[in-house]
C-alpha cells in the first residue's frame, strides 16, 4: 500500500488539454502497475489507461485511445496522463491508483478491483 496523490484537474473547454500527474509516496517497488480511471456522477467507476513498470508496457480504454498518452517517471515514481481533445462527456472525477503485482495486459481492461492502493481524485470538467 502506498499514498497516492492527483494533481492538474481543472476546467477545460471541448477540444483542450491537460495533464494529469499522480505521484506515489512509498517505494517504486510498490507500484508495479498504475492505472487511470475516472468516475461520473451516477456513473461506474471506469478503468481508462494502465501502465507496467516493468516493460512499460500501457493499455487503452476505447473511449480514450488515441487522444490520452499514459506516461510514468520511475525515478519520481510518478505517472503521467496527458489528455488532448477533451469531450464534455470526458468530465468526471480521476483516480489514480497502483499495485505491487498487477500486469497491465494491453489487451485486457482494468477493473477496480485489482488495486490496492487509490488517491483522492482531481476533478476534471469540461465545458464551454
Amino acid at each position: 500500500q502506498v499514498q497516492l496523490v492527483e494533481s492538474g484537474g481543472g476546467l477545460v473547454q471541448p477540444g483542450g488539454s491537460l495533464r494529469l500527474s499522480c505521484a506515489a509516496s512509498g517505494s517504486d517497488l510498490d507500484t508495479h502497475a498504475m492505472a487511470w480511471f475516472r468516475q461520473a456522477p451516477g456513473k461506474e467507476r471506469e478503468g481508462l489507461s494502465c501502465i507496467n513498470r516493468s516493460d512499460g508496457s500501457t493499455y487503452y480504454d476505447d473511449s480514450v485511445k488515441g487522444r490520452f498518452t499514459i506516461s510514468r517517471d520511475n525515478a519520481k515514481n510518478t505517472v503521467y496522463l496527458q489528455m488532448n481533445s477533451l469531450r464534455p462527456e470526458d468530465t468526471a472525477v480521476y483516480f489514480c491508483a497502483s499495485d505491487p503485482d498487477y500486469y497491465c495486459d494491453p489487451g485486457q481492461a482494468v477493473a477496480a478491483l485489482d488495486f490496492h492502493s487509490w488517491g483522492q481524485g482531481t476533478q476534471v470538467t469540461v465545458s464551454s
